[in-house]
């Protein structure tokens, strides 16, 4: 592996601004970027004062990620966590959980990482989105270079299942934010405009109207709580609501990273 397909999503709707926006400013506090790439995230987290340990498993990305972070660790996220200093503010794994083959055995000793009042912020894809059905309808299910149906993928999530996913590693869900189809990397740049920012923000609303065929993808903004009841808004009306008891174990969001220069080989 050397370069990677996965960059940062700029525009307002995207999975990656949802998450920085939730994270809000770090002050000093600090962040796993699980599953980090070549730190592309983790910079912009940096920039907002987060404190940054990014976890990649490629050697190259890491050491492209390096500069960006106060610490690079390369390991697979399958046998990182023992290794990993916490606890953290706030962990990340912004679009990971698909590529695993067992994501809640990733998933819960990372939550045993989360400092008390931390958050832990995740982003899938929405496999039962209209254009995944549509093509179903057609006998059709073709993997492409990326998107929903990226070869990559080892998982594929719906609304229920990653729900169900989150309650399992013992996480409550504080809230369920959805994004729409990422027109601006869909549509050459040359044709951007005002005509493409109205149809993405018309898209983006008619995803919080319908989550579960609509949605591209999910975010959902979790807390190391104990067992409660906790109301998710997915949408405008009541039947967009989700309520689950779930009980939480720490957890954390992803953050950027300052420059520095440690790297840890597993």
């Amino acid at each position: 592996m050397s370069s990677s397909p996965y960059r940062l999503k700029d525009d307002p709707h995207s999975s990656h601004a949802l998450i920085l926006a939730r994270l809000g400013e770090g002050r000093g506090r600090r962040a796993l970027d699980a599953g980090a790439a070549d730190g592309f995230l983790a910079e912009r987290m940096a920039a907002r004062g987060w404190r940054v340990t990014a976890v990649e498993r490629d050697p190259v990305q890491a050491a492209r990620a390096l500069g960006k972070c106060e610490q690079v660790v390369v390991a697979d996220l399958a046998d990182a966590a023992p290794r990993l200093e916490g606890p953290f503010d706030a962990v990340v794994l912004g679009d990971v959980l698909e590529h695993l083959s067992d994501p809640l055995a990733v998933l819960r000793p990372l939550v045993r990482l989360v400092a008390d009042g931390g958050v832990l912020i995740a982003s899938v894809p929405n496999v039962a989105h209209l254009w995944v059905r549509l093509q179903l309808l057609a006998g059709r299910f073709e993997y492409a270079e990326r998107g929903i149906l990226d070869r990559t993928h080892l998982r594929f999530f719906t609304r229920r299942s990653f729900l169900e996913l989150l309650g399992e590693a013992r996480l409550a869900v504080e809230e369920l934010l959805v994004t729409p189809v990422p027109l601006p990397l869909v549509v050459p740049e040359r044709l951007h405009g005002r005509w493409l920012d109205v149809l993405h923000a018309a898209g983006a609303a008619a995803a919080r109207c319908w989550t579960g065929g609509l949605a591209y993808q999910f975010v959902a903004v979790c807390r190391p709580l104990g067992a409660r009841l906790v109301s998710v808004a997915t949408g405008p009306s009541a039947r967009g609501r989700y309520r689950c008891i779930a009980r939480c174990q720490p957890s954390a969001v992803t953050a950027t990273c300052r420059s520095s220069g440690s790297v840890s080989i597993w």
